[in-house]
């Protein structure tokens, strides 16, 4: 069975003091990505990142990139201040411009260890935003443009009273007297992620936790990512879903967007929005689930691997509204 190799790319803009996660002292930071490849060719040029949601890391993709790794080199890196990665010297850099500075420079050493000829991106929620960015913005220095976009129960339009939600939440440092417990805690915080066996949710959940000295456990990101949550207000997002907006109209790769049906974050008169103006987004949408989709239930993962890998871009690119 495929199984990750963890890689480390370094990144401008200081980490946090040695004493990090990584320590990556005050020249730069290390982002930590999670390779698979199951195709038999270390060198494969065909590369698709996935990327996690705001509070998530790399690991939450194991079931679709065990999958996908069959057909190309799938990438899943913990962004900065998450998971492996070091944590930032600024919380003020936790935002998506300085994330998807960190992707470039993913993505260019990616192309320095083997040529890409073709890349796809997989973006739950933060991960669609950083995906938007990058594939919003024509005069970026990609090694190859991006050829399909998977937005993942995000879109240009971001609901306040799910951002008032996130905002709870995130950030909150937390002390769990075991992983049972912090597993069981998790399971009520990421109710919209849908029904899941015991198993599943044992997988989701363990490299969100890092042991302590005691027994204990804490998650596994910096609080300080939730400063920008701090300071958002309704004048704000909206400003901010002008910006979106704009970066979206600019997208020209073939772009599937996923909802869960009960999302609070992406509405659905976003999705149809989505479906008519800039890349004309085709849509699957799932009954049962909120935000967001966590991709390893079978039929999940079905759309992604058809999307990406089943049929020529021209037969999906304009296709609006499909529901599953």
């Amino acid at each position: 069975m495929t199984e990750p190799t963890l890689n480390y790319v370094h990144c401008p803009g200081a980490a946090a003091n040695p004493t990090a996660p990584s320590g990556g002292g005050e020249s730069g930071h290390r982002m930590a990505y999670w390779e698979w490849n199951g195709t038999g060719d270390p060198a494969h040029p065909h590369v698709v990142v996935c990327v996690h949601g705001l509070t998530r890391q790399g690991r939450d993709f194991d079931v679709l990139a065990r999958r996908l790794s069959r057909h190309a080199r799938v990438v899943c890196p913990d962004v900065a201040g998450r998971g492996h990665s070091d944590w930032l010297a600024d919380p003020a850099c936790y935002q998506v411009p300085v994330y998807a500075g960190d992707m470039l420079a993913l993505l260019h050493h990616l192309h320095a260890q083997a040529p890409l000829r073709t890349l796809d991106w997989v973006g739950t929620s933060m991960g669609g935003l950083i995906g938007m960015a990058l594939c919003g913005q024509p005069d970026l220095p990609l090694p190859v443009p991006v050829r399909r976009l998977v937005l993942n129960d995000v879109g240009p339009a971001l609901e306040w009273t799910a951002l008032q939600r996130i905002g709870q939440y995130v950030g909150k440092v937390v002390r769990f007297g075991s992983a049972a417990a912090a597993v069981e805690a998790l399971r009520v915080i990421s109710a919209g992620f849908g029904p899941h066996t015991p198993q599943e949710w044992l997988a989701l959940s363990e490299p969100m936790l890092r042991p302590l000295s005691d027994g204990a456990c804490r998650l596994h990101y910096d609080p300080a990512i939730a400063e920008a949550f701090r300071s958002l207000t309704p004048e704000i997002a909206r400003a901010a879903d002008e910006r979106l907006w704009q970066l979206y109209d600019h997208i020209r790769a073939c772009t599937l967007v996923l909802r869960g049906a009960d999302s609070d974050l992406l509405v659905s008169a976003t999705v149809q929005a989505m479906a008519q103006r800039g890349p004309r987004a085709r849509v699957v949408e799932w009954q049962g689930v909120g935000h967001a989709p966590t991709l390893v239930a079978s039929g999940q993962v079905d759309v992604v691997e058809q999307f990406l890998f089943g049929k020529p871009a021209q037969d999906v690119a304009h296709t609006e509204g499909e529901s599953a």
